[in-house]
């Protein structure tokens, strides 16, 4: 019979909870637009609703590893995100502002 989580974690010791979070917080910090979408309670169907378009231009999106920012940013509005685009350097992290004034949201995905 399985156990439930919290019957499971209650057993482990305050330090490894504490690396189970930290590990949860990483996982959730970085995922794929798919998951993402996911973890959001968003179908592709739904998403493709909301930025009408096709729900295979949403699969084909979610696929894609070099886009235009306009098309992430649309897609990331769409699951009521805000796209921010961020600089990381050895001695700190710069967020870059040009990219706010991109315009209306793109409604195509095929860019």
């Amino acid at each position: 019979m399985a156990n439930k989580y919290s019957e499971l974690r209650s057993r482990m010791t305050p330090q490894s909870q504490a690396r189970a979070g930290a590990k949860a917080q990483t996982m959730l910090a970085e995922m794929p637009l798919n998951e993402l979408r996911q973890a959001r309670g968003l179908s592709q169907k739904m998403l493709a609703e909301v930025l009408h378009v096709q729900q295979p231009s949403i699969a084909k999106m979610e696929k894609r590893t070099d886009m235009y920012l306009s098309t992430l940013r649309s897609h990331i509005e769409a699951m009521g995100g805000q796209l921010e685009v961020v600089a990381r350097f050895p001695d700190g992290a710069v967020k870059i502002s040009n990219f706010g004034d991109l315009g209306p949201a793109a409604s195509s995905l095929t860019s």
